[in-house]
């Protein structure tokens, strides 16, 4: 890789998720568990849903806007509701500020949508929460967390 002054990091591994989950070490970390925040476009909510339930079986507690968490009710899953910051408090930025957020998933479309976001990527910088904005990247996440579980499993048999 070529490496600048933007602080690119790399994993390697002969497993993918095992590769990413290193470079996201080498960044800050993945969480092992803790609350997961979900809040995705409306095309994003059939493909993340899988990743959803693998999170869960992981242990992590699902949390998402109204109409991610209505999608995700209607998949199976167990979800807690919360406000976007428009819609008033609590909301999501002030549970990222009291820890209760470990990990991020939020996909946006339309400037407005961006423009709305811009607190939570900014509460999640502060906070040092991994957070993803495309599907590729939550997956891999995901990904990433249970080979680390699954190498951490392992070493301790």
């Amino acid at each position: 890789p070529e490496m600048k002054s933007t602080g690119e990091v790399m994993g390697i591994d002969r497993d993918f998720a095992l590769a990413f989950a290193k470079s996201q070490l080498a960044s800050g970390g993945l969480p092992a568990g803790g609350s997961v925040f979900i809040s995705v476009r409306d095309r994003d909510k059939k493909a993340l849903a899988e990743s959803s339930r693998k999170l869960v079986a992981l242990g992590f507690k699902l949390i998402a806007t109204s109409g991610t968490a209505d999608y995700l009710r209607g998949q199976g899953l167990e979800v807690t509701r919360i406000n976007k910051v428009l819609e008033g408090r609590p909301h999501i930025v002030d549970a990222i500020k009291n820890g209760e957020i470990q990990l991020m998933f939020n996909t946006t479309e339309g400037a407005q949508a961006m423009a709305d976001s811009f607190s939570l990527r900014q509460a999640a910088v502060l906070g040092n929460i991994p957070y993803f904005t495309t599907v590729a990247g939550a997956k891999a996440a995901v990904e990433g967390i249970a080979a680390l579980k699954a190498e951490i499993g392992r070493a301790h048999v």
